[in-house]
């Protein structure tokens, strides 16, 4: 089956056609990846509908898989914290395999660097 997907939204239709491929409708609410993998993602599923290889909408059903959830105040990070963070970021990048350094970047990793050094800058 292709990876396509229709928003409900904007009535967008899009489709992911190999490994790195990334479409995303109008309105931004729905996505497609990953070609064959068949991943995607949605702001909200419930606006998600997939699409078949015969142009037939599928209404697509998931289960939320419960797990124990374990209640901790969370505290602001140190300073000295979100350095040691975000040289951990630097050491995992620098230990990657050279095939890995060579392919593109998502924007997934440049939102986890922009975000570190946001948080470092407003200390």
């Amino acid at each position: 089956m292709r990876n396509r997907a229709k928003c409900k939204l904007c009535n967008s239709i899009v489709e992911s056609f190999h490994a790195t491929d990334n479409s995303q409708c109008k309105c931004g609410e729905i996505a497609v990846y990953g070609g064959e993998a068949l991943r995607c993602a949605a702001r909200d599923f419930n606006n998600f509908i997939r699409i078949d290889d015969e142009d037939e909408e599928i209404m697509v059903q998931f289960l939320q898989q419960q797990s124990e959830i374990i209640e901790e105040t969370e505290k602001e990070p140190t300073y000295e914290e979100l350095i040691d963070m975000f040289g951990n970021y630097i050491k995992s990048i620098e230990n990657l395999p050279e095939q890995a350094m060579q392919s593109h970047v998502s924007h997934y990793d440049l939102w986890t660097a922009l975000a570190m050094v946001y948080a470092i800058l407003k200390k």
